[in-house]
């Protein structure tokens, strides 16, 4: 067996310790917008959910209790105007990331043979796991600009993102429509990461999973959601998948040999959760506030920010290597995340996340 650093690339975070320790000397402390993780509470109605099902001394099921799949459809039917789903539709995850990691083994992709390979495709700027995801299970990969020109041969799964991170990047319904529609005709499967859809600011991110995309059939489709930035819950490890339910119920059954159950309490925390629009309401005008402040105030300092529509990041450049712009917001105490983590083509940008307390982010404003 290969060594693990043979099949992984570095951890990236790791190249960022020598600019976290300059920005930690900073006389007023450091802003830490590289992690989009987030820092205000998780609202109340949520911890109490979380409490009152504490004890829960049985194992939970994989595919969690009737409540969380009735949350689960009736959250996609209400925000992303799917039509039809049943519990067949819907899968709990414990996380994104830990889906996006392990899902190309799970589907039983790998090397493939010497004259068909299977091939994982993601975007061109991307988070790193979905390159990952393809290297743990030994299959080939390749980032695109435009997922149709990619040659289909042996291209089994095709991974989207829309909001994009690290760019904020949406694409739009005719986008989405065309690429379904290519992706059907060459039996490719696909993978929507959808975990940001809920943070829209200058764009109004669509599913893969609206009938005006997929044409009412969600086959070969399956959309991953996230409770980590629209609720706070990021420490809970609360996600799921809706779509295809052949494609979900193969998972359902890997997943129950591989015990990998979401906790019972937090179940009972996404249920309470999806069930309340005002929390992601007021969660959303926080973020909206402080992406304003470091916006305008990222624009003064002589950046320029392409795309950021929407998600928790605003994606700028000095048009200078990205790693001397970590390294001068690192003397001003700030750490954002270089742009080259994501592909070679954020090799002149840099990720500021929106995820830092209102004083933090105002330090920041101040400092630029």
């Amino acid at each position: 067996m290969s060594a693990v650093s043979d099949r992984l690339p570095t951890f990236p975070w790791d190249k960022l310790e020598p600019f976290k320790a300059t920005a930690r000397a900073h006389p007023e402390g450091i802003v830490d917008l590289s992690v989009g993780t987030p820092v205000d509470p998780v609202p109340e109605l949520i911890q109490k959910a979380l409490v009152a099902a504490a004890d829960s001394p049985g194992y939970p099921t994989v595919w969690g209790t009737p409540e969380l799949r009735d949350a689960l459809t009736g959250w996609c039917e209400r925000r992303l105007g799917a039509r039809g789903l049943t519990h067949r539709n819907v899968l709990p995850v414990v996380g994104s990331k830990e889906l996006v990691a392990w899902l190309p083994t799970q589907l039983g992709l790998g090397p493939g043979t010497a004259t068909s390979k299977d091939v994982v495709a993601y975007p061109r700027l991307a988070y790193p796991t979905y390159e990952v995801g393809a290297r743990l299970a030994r299959a080939d990969h390749v980032s695109y600009e435009d997922p149709t020109e990619l040659d289909p041969t042996g291209l089994k799964l095709l991974w989207l993102n829309s909001p994009s991170n690290p760019t904020g990047r949406v694409l739009s319904q005719d986008d989405l429509t065309r690429i379904v529609a290519w992706a059907r005709e060459h039996g490719i499967l696909v993978f929507s990461d959808e975990c940001y859809l809920e943070l829209g600011w200058e764009a109004d991110p669509v599913s893969v999973l609206h009938p005006d995309v997929c044409g009412g059939s969600y086959e070969g489709l399956v959309s991953v959601h996230s409770l980590s930035k629209r609720s706070n819950l990021a420490g809970y490890r609360a996600a799921f998948l809706a779509g295809d339910e052949a494609v979900l119920g193969d998972l359902l059954q890997i997943r129950k040999h591989g015990g990998m159950m979401t906790p019972a309490p937090t179940q009972a925390a996404v249920v309470a959760a999806l069930g309340d629009d005002t929390h992601v309401r007021e969660q959303r005008e926080r973020y909206a506030a402080r992406r304003t402040a470091l916006r305008e105030a990222l624009l003064r300092h002589g950046f320029r920010i392409e795309h950021s529509e929407a998600s928790l990041y605003l994606w700028a450049t000095r048009d200078e290597s990205c790693w001397d712009t970590v390294a001068h917001l690192a003397e001003l105490g700030i750490l954002v995340a270089p742009g080259d983590f994501y592909g070679p083509a954020g090799e002149r940008f840099v990720r500021v996340a929106l995820t830092a307390t209102d004083e933090r982010v105002q330090a920041a404003v101040g400092r630029l």
